[in-house]
């Protein structure tokens, strides 16, 4: 008799999260990006020293940062920038800004409301950016820092705050270009390189189940053969038990493949020939086994012989990996989110808190409704209107009474404020849970629920799953449902 495994029983914050029903029978290739997705790095290694390079190429053109520290608390992934008004804020799904700083400096509660009572997050305008990886940490980081210079006076020249931003933009992506950055992690990989034992077996469970792997990332060749040898060959290399290299897991390797372009257009392909990444055109179709520079989803999508509801993609950019990929070509899509594992472990740590929350809301809630309806009764009997049949006494009653629940509805908020701070500060110390803005779901939480299939910690949690599994989308909730 077949029997349940425990080693197939995910913790909770290892758990797929499932937006929109997968069944992974129906999945006949998988496609993966590798920066944060397959390859995972420390975050604040790998921030720092690219804050690092960014703060060298500023001080070279005469910027006074020298003494800026990268701070990986400032900000968080899901967070905006209003390049407008050198702001960072949070939004909740419906672009409404719940909280904000200018620059490092958090706003208080009015003043962010004064600013930003009329204004929502549209995502489609230019003025706002959307943190949407690990990798916007340090730039976030920056450039808060140097909206605070330029407020202070220190900046040399003329700048505005989109224009800083452009700068930090420019500066951080010649960080990445000119390879210094990642000649640091390719030569130290062991400080910066975050390993994960379950992820080799979870790709060759996927493999020998019949499903095509593919490999689709934007780092260049000698990179990508760097940093998916150190993270897989210890697992299966010529050293283990099953004797196979890195590249025996994947059907195709696409590398310097311009995501979001890679999906949008019809880029051709180059054939990388050797390990020094020297390329020559594509002649004739794809070949399985090969590496390929640049290309296009259609290509790889035809070369499989599948319908793009058949692709699933994971990757760690809300934008360029999930967004697009399901938008344009209809694929489904994973996203990873490292950052949900320590959220998840918070929220159930305070769950014995929460359920005294809510409990103590309920409470709130009926007395804001007693209080309401006394003060109808109130307004009523000024006016000749008929009184509330569930008001008994008089007027001296009815103000005492009112007296009495404007005390208990302070003492209750006495109660649940140090709660909610304790809530708002799960997962991330000033900006709270990346998925939440206040009560609300936040900007984040939508685009993922409107992109992403699934969402989890980290791409071997797919081995719960198993290559076979079925997840099935929770019932959408409505306001309108019987409360159970």
């Amino acid at each position: 008799m077949a029997t349940g495994r425990t080693d197939h029983q995910a913790p909770p914050e290892r758990a797929l999260f499932c937006n929109r029903t997968l069944n992974m029978r129906s999945i006949r290739a998988v496609g993966f990006d590798m920066d944060y997705t397959l390859v995972h790095y420390d975050v604040v290694a790998w921030e720092t020293r690219a804050y690092a390079h960014v703060q060298q190429r500023l001080l070279d053109r005469g910027l006074p940062v020298g003494e800026l520290r990268f701070d990986p608390e400032l900000f968080a992934r899901g967070l905006i920038l209003d390049v407008q008004l050198g702001n960072i804020v949070k939004a909740n799904r419906f672009g409404y800004v719940t909280m904000a700083s200018h620059g490092t400096r958090l706003l208080p509660h009015d003043q962010q409301r004064r600013v930003y009572s009329q204004i929502w997050v549209d995502l489609s305008l230019p003025r706002w950016v959307f943190l949407n990886t690990l990798f916007s940490l340090s730039e976030a980081c920056i450039y808060g820092q140097l909206v605070d210079l330029l407020d202070r006076g220190d900046l040399p020249g003329q700048h505005t705050y989109q224009s800083l931003y452009a700068l930090v933009g420019d500066t951080m992506n010649a960080a990445h270009l000119e390879g210094q950055l990642k000649a640091e992690i390719i030569g130290d990989p062991d400080r910066f390189v975050d390993l994960d034992p379950d992820l080799a077996q979870t790709l060759l469970d996927l493999k020998q189940a019949g499903k095509k792997l593919f490999l689709a990332t934007n780092s260049e060749w000698h990179y990508t053969k760097a940093m998916m040898g150190y993270a897989f060959d210890r697992y299966l290399g010529s050293s283990g038990e099953r004797g196979m290299h890195w590249r025996d897991l994947f059907d195709l390797v696409v590398v310097q493949a311009r995501k979001p372009g890679f999906f949008e257009q019809q880029a051709p392909f180059q054939e990388v020939v050797d390990d020094e990444g020297a390329v020559r055109p594509l002649q004739g179709p794809l070949r399985a086994g090969v590496v390929y520079r640049g290309g296009n989803a259609h290509a790889v999508q035809q070369h499989f012989g599948i319908d793009g509801s058949e692709i699933l993609y994971v990757g760690d950019h809300v934008y360029a990996d999930v967004h697009v990929s399901s938008q344009i070509r209809r694929w489904r899509t994973a996203l990873v989110l490292r950052e949900l594992e320590q959220e998840v472990r918070a929220e159930r740590e305070f769950l014995v808190g929460q359920a005294e929350l809510d409990a103590l809301m309920r409470d709130k809630e009926r007395l804001d409704r007693e209080q309401a309806l006394l003060r109808l009764w109130l307004q009523r009997r000024e006016r000749g209107g008929p009184a509330p049949a569930t008001i008994d006494g008089g007027p001296a009653a009815v103000q005492e009474r009112l007296r009495a629940v404007r005390q208990e509805v302070e003492a209750l908020d006495q109660r649940i404020v140090p709660l909610t701070r304790q809530v708002s500060a799960l997962g991330h110390p000033v900006w709270g849970p990346s998925m939440r803005a206040g009560n609300d779901k936040s900007r984040l939480a939508r685009q993922i629920e409107r992109h992403a299939d699934v969402y989890t910690g980290r791409v071997s949690n797919f081995r719960f799953l198993t290559p076979f599994g079925y997840l099935r989308a929770a019932r959408g909730s409505l306001p309108h449902d019987p409360q159970r």
